[in-house]
């Protein structure tokens, strides 16, 4: 499943139904799951099964309480309560790689909503709007333990498989330097590799590590949208360490060779010129083109941006022309659409005539 559709529905799901997301590392699990939380305005508590034992649970005996009443009790941890006293998305992270009796509270809290017990012996239940998503690292390459078919049919399962779309549209909101984006969207093999088409212990390239990439290039000056047509000192060595060495050579060639790039204002002030587009590659049209429709969605155009889009996109041909109006319809800016309709509206129709034979 693609990300665009696992947003689509994880959120309109009944809180108590349990979502399982499969994927390899990297692929982006935890943070769709912190996307379902904004979604619905939840906080979002992030547990790591592989990282706990028993107690950190299941809990540790009340012994106070337990003097008191008589009775044994336990004291549950605070991510727990928390998800019992108010509604929460509650990620329980590698679910298969924790250890046995972790992963049975985990089944507890997927099946029954409910762990420990006071001193009536009834138990502590999850908040009714509290969502609880878990999450496995799936494929030959990890050391896991089986999930029981049993279990798995009390969750709605998805194997998560992210698009470089998918990836791209996630980075545009993010903030992510669009060098980066475009190096992606023009190679989109250095996304993810399958780990199980390398040596154990390669440095692979995947979304989560390119985000890595990123802050970490950020938080050091080395910025690719900053350094463009440069080779900085140190750069190659930390892309390597973060995406291996096919990717890192790759995109620090891109940056080198990066001269400029256009942004959707360059494109809205007039200056793109002709000679500009016929040196461009049509992955790199199409990277101004997303700019273009992602900017025209976010700010008011006025007749000489639209203006100078159109030209822009006209002198692209028709494939991005209709991709372009196709990305503009969907815009929340009417205002915008309206212009553009009155100025490309009747080309793209007969283009869309033309291709279905009805010229």
């Amino acid at each position: 499943m693609d990300i665009k559709t696992f947003k689509k529905l994880a959120g309109k799901l009944p809180p108590k139904m349990a979502i399982l997301m499969r994927g390899p590392t990297g692929v982006g699990k935890s943070q769709m799951a912190r996307a379902l939380a904004d979604e619905l305005d939840l906080p979002f508590i992030d547990v790591r099964g592989s990282t706990m034992d028993e107690s950190q649970v299941s809990g540790i005996p009340d012994f106070e309480t337990s003097k008191t009443a008589g009775v044994a009790t336990f004291c549950l941890p605070s991510f727990y309560v928390r998800a019992c006293r108010e509604p929460v998305v509650l990620m329980l992270d590698e679910l298969n790689r924790s250890m046995p009796q972790v992963m049975q509270s985990f089944f507890q809290i997927v099946l029954d909503r409910e762990l420990g017990n006071n001193v009536d012996g009834e138990p502590l239940r999850l908040h009714p709007d509290t969502r609880v998503v878990a999450a496995v690292n799936w494929g030959n390459e990890y050391d896991v333990n089986d999930m029981d078919p049993a279990l798995l049919r009390r969750f709605w399962v998805v194997d998560l498989e992210p698009t470089e779309s998918d990836w791209i549209n996630w980075a545009q909101e993010a903030g992510v330097d669009p060098v980066i984006i475009d190096f992606v969207r023009q190679n989109p093999s250095h996304l993810r590799v399958d780990p199980s088409t390398v040596e154990p212990g390669t440095v692979i390239p995947t979304p989560a590590s390119w985000d890595r990439l990123n802050q970490s290039l950020s938080f050091m000056g080395l910025s690719p949208s900053e350094h463009c047509g440069t080779r900085p000192e140190g750069f190659y060595p930390l892309c390597q360490g973060f995406v291996g060495t096919e990717a890192g050579i790759a995109f620090s060639e891109f940056v080198a060779r990066y001269e400029k790039i256009i942004k959707a204002e360059d494109v809205l002030n007039g200056q793109v010129n002709q000679d500009i587009i016929e040196s461009a590659s049509a992955s790199e049209t199409l990277a101004i083109v997303e700019k273009l429709i992602r900017h025209a969605g976010e700010n008011d155009w006025s007749n000489d941006n639209v203006s100078n889009a159109c030209e822009f996109i006209e002198n692209l041909g028709g494939e991005q022309l209709i991709h372009f109006w196709n990305g503009i319809a969907t815009s929340k800016q009417r205002d915008n659409v309206k212009k553009i309709h009155k100025v490309i509206g009747m080309k793209v129709t007969n283009l869309i005539r033309e291709a279905k034979g009805l010229a």
